[in-house]
C-alpha cells in the first residue's frame, strides 16, 4: 500500500504546490486554474429597451496540475482511495515564484476532491518525459500576494527521470502477444462531483463538493499486424461471433516500466475488460510502414498496484 502517513507536496522551477502543509518532494510541471467566477444575467428593464447586466451565481474552476512520479505515492493513494469510493478532501497552497525562486503569489484551496486524473500517451517511439495530470474541484479557494520575501524550495527527485512513456507493457489473461502493444493512447478517469448549495449558499464561492458517479474509460491500443493472432481471436469470439460476456471479459495490467524495461514502477490494475471493435490502421501503397491494427478496450473497474512503486527520492 501506499504510505498515507506523512503527506507531501510538489513543485517545479517557479512556482510550488503544498498538499496538507508538507514540504515539496516532486516534480511538478504545470499549474492551472482554481479561480472564483460568477455567473452573468442580462436582463431587460421597462418598455424602452434597456437591458441591465449583473452578477448572480459564484462558482470555483477547478484545478489542474501535472506531476512525476517520484515521490508522489501519498498522492497516488488518494487517487487509489477515490477510484474505491473511499474519499478524502484535502487542502493546499500553490505559490508562485519569479526566476530567483522568490514568492510573488500565494494561491490557496480547501476541501479539494479528486474529479480526473489522466494518463499520458504511451508510445514505444516517445523520447518525453512522462507525467500524470489531475484535476481537483475545491470548496473554497483565497488567493494574496505575500507580505515578506521568502523563496520556495523545490527539491527534484533523482528517480523523476525514471517514469517515460516510451516503456510499458500490456497484458490481458490469456491473449498473447500484447508486449507488441507499441501504442495505448492518453486516457481519464472522471470522478463525477456535484454542488450542493442550500439557502444563501447558493449566492456565494461556498458550498460542498459531493462525489457521484466513477468513469472508467476505453483503451485504445496498436500494434503489429504480425503478433496479434491471439488479439485477432479474441476480437472474432467476442464480437463477431457474439460470445457472452461473462467468457469474453478478462482481467489485465498495464505496467509502468523503467527506461531499461526490467523494473516495474508502478502497475494499473484492470478489471472486467472486453474488446469492443478492431480496424486496420490507414495504410498507404508502398509505403514502407509495418502494418497494424488498432483495437479497443472497455475496462470495469482500474486501480494502482500500492505494492510497486517508485520510491521517495
Amino acid at each position: 500500500m501506499f504510505d498515507t502517513t506523512n503527506k507531501r507536496s510538489y513543485s517545479a522551477g517557479h512556482f510550488q504546490l503544498d498538499i496538507d502543509g508538507e514540504e515539496t518532494t516532486a516534480y511538478l510541471k504545470t499549474v492551472d486554474g482554481g479561480y472564483v467566477k460568477a455567473t452573468t444575467i442580462d436582463e431587460p428593464i421597462g418598455p424602452y429597451n434597456l437591458r441591465v447586466k449583473h452578477t448572480s451565481v459564484t462558482d470555483i474552476d477547478p484545478i489542474s496540475f501535472e506531476f512525476g512520479l517520484a515521490g508522489s505515492h501519498h498522492v497516488l493513494d488518494w487517487i487509489r482511495q477515490s477510484w474505491k469510493k473511499q474519499w478524502s478532501r484535502r487542502n493546499g497552497q500553490i505559490t508562485h515564484a519569479d526566476f530567483n525562486m522568490f514568492r510573488t503569489f500565494e494561491h490557496e484551496f480547501t476541501q479539494a476532491l479528486i474529479t480526473e486524473t489522466t494518463f499520458p500517451a504511451l508510445d514505444a517511439g516517445s523520447k518525453e518525459a512522462a507525467y500524470l495530470k489531475v484535476k481537483l474541484q475545491p470548496e473554497g479557494v483565497a488567493h494574496r500576494k505575500p507580505t515578506h520575501a521568502s523563496r520556495i524550495r523545490p527539491k527534484v527527485g533523482p528517480k523523476q527521470k525514471m517514469w517515460v512513456p516510451s516503456a510499458f507493457r500490456l497484458k490481458i489473461d490469456g491473449i498473447d502477444g500484447l508486449e507488441w502493444v507499441s501504442k495505448i493512447e492518453s486516457f481519464t478517469i472522471k470522478q463525477g462531483v456535484k454542488w450542493l448549495k442550500p439557502g444563501d449558499e447558493k449566492y456565494r464561492a461556498h458550498g460542498q463538493v459531493e462525489p457521484t458517479k466513477i468513469e472508467f474509460p476505453n483503451l485504445v491500443c496498436s500494434m503489429s499486424l504480425q503478433y496479434a493472432d491471439a488479439v485477432l481471436k479474441w476480437y472474432e469470439d467476442a464480437v463477431v461471433i457474439g460470445q457472452s460476456d461473462d467468457i469474453s471479459q478478462r482481467n489485465g495490467s498495464i505496467e509502468f516500466l523503467d527506461p531499461t524495461r526490467t523494473k516495474v514502477l508502478f502497475r494499473l490494475k484492470l478489471s472486467e475488460v472486453g474488446i469492443f471493435h478492431l480496424a486496420m490502421e490507414q495504410s498507404t501503397a508502398n509505403a514502407e510502414a509495418i502494418k497494424k491494427i488498432k483495437f479497443q478496450l472497455f475496462v470495469g473497474e482500474m486501480d494502482l498496484d500500492g505494492s510497486l512503486g517508485m520510491d521517495r527520492g
